[in-house]
């Protein structure tokens, strides 16, 4: 027994040891982190320095997956660094990061996963409005959803980059895992009607239909406003996730409801900054072509001529004229590389307008 006591303390004084170390390296890494800041400011003045680089976050998070060694898997490595990261970028200058709110969103949950808890998140309650608040500045960066893999692409999204200058300089994925919630003073025998978001209730209408088929449901404008309803009303549920469950002290009455296990959705960061390669990196424009036949050959040719990976297609009516479309595409490659030139250039010949939403890192988390 003694000799297990022994072990036991000397291991507690290795981790004792280590994280003094840890913590005084990673309070190293902060200063270092406000030199860059001074040198960028020196040298671009306070108002125009740019202190989030999202290409070198990028090389930064993919060199500590690829370098990990265990036994912390890689995800959960560049996760702690990504927190440390954050906090470091905080001492530079906090940033503003505008998102589909209420509080408890999933939008809101990928704002966090991409930059930190170490920002200032700002709730909206539109798409709309969060590109509104980074074209005008008020935001640094901004938080919108583009598309699940079970119900497809976000159309307000897409239609806002068709009138919004601002660019894609990023993307983030998240698993999206939806429970049934309830308030404190709700049993589960007692709900009489389930609120959620209407892309919620889509995701688990199989296992709505099999399990509360004939209880009423009730779409509201986001997760959270349904947490925030199951929570003041009795009788009430509603469909949401960790976060908004947290948020709003709700119990779960069932776990991971939605239809496909693999449901995930992809965000897109805005802002108004143009971003250097990172070296894995996908762009993202909006064509319109003229209604002719052979008007898609002509549109997809190029990528084919030039060896290029499309990601995605999509097709939205165009605000310029009835029957008339634009094609929304993501393919694989930075706009700086002469590829991707060639193919936008060769696009550009056909197309009635072309416009290049952005060239960004591919997520890393």
């Amino acid at each position: 027994m003694s000799s297990d006591t022994d072990a036991l303390s000397g291991l507690r004084q290795e981790i004792d040891r280590l994280d003094r170390e840890i913590q005084k390296l990673i309070n190293q890494r902060a200063a270092c982190a406000q030199q860059v800041a001074h040198v960028k400011m020196a040298a671009q003045g306070e108002e125009n320095a740019v202190f989030y680089r999202p290409e070198r976050e990028a090389q930064v998070l993919r060199a500590i997956k690829d370098r990990n060694e265990g036994p912390l898997g890689a995800e959960e490595m560049a996760r702690l660094f990504r927190e440390i990261m954050s906090a470091c970028l905080a001492l530079e200058k906090p940033m503003h990061i505008a998102f589909l709110g209420p509080e408890g969103t999933f939008t809101q949950a990928a704002a966090l996963k991409h930059f930190g808890h170490s920002v200032v998140s700002v709730p909206l309650g539109a798409i709309d409005e969060v590109f509104r608040e980074v074209e005008s500045g008020a935001a640094h960066y901004g938080v919108v959803p583009i598309e699940n893999s079970t119900e497809g692409m976000v159309n307000h999204t897409l239609d806002m980059f068709m009138e919004s200058p601002n660019k894609i300089c990023g993307e983030v994925q998240l698993r999206i895992h939806h429970h049934l919630l309830v308030g404190a003073g709700t049993q589960p025998d007692t709900i009489t009607k389930i609120y959620s978001h209407q892309q919620s209730f889509a995701q688990c209408r199989q296992w709505l239909d099999s399990h509360w088929r004939k209880v009423e449901r009730i779409t509201v404008n986001s997760n959270a406003e349904a947490a925030r309803r199951a929570r003041d009303e009795v009788g009430a549920a509603a469909i949401a996730g960790d976060m908004a469950a947290e948020l709003y002290g709700l119990s779960r009455v069932a776990k991971n409801i939605e239809d496909r296990p693999d449901n995930t959705t992809r965000f897109l960061i805005i802002s108004k900054q143009d971003v250097p390669p990172s070296g894995q990196d996908k762009t993202s424009v909006l064509v319109s072509m003229r209604n002719q036949p052979g008007a898609l050959y002509h549109l997809l040719e190029p990528f084919h001529k030039h060896n290029i990976s499309l990601t995605r297609i999509e097709t939205r009516p165009s605000p310029n004229g009835t029957w008339a479309y634009v094609f929304y595409i993501d393919f694989e490659g930075h706009v700086s590389e002469d590829r991707i030139q060639n193919v936008l250039k060769d696009i550009e010949v056909e197309a009635v307008e072309l416009k290049h939403l952005g060239s960004y890192p591919v997520g890393v988390l």
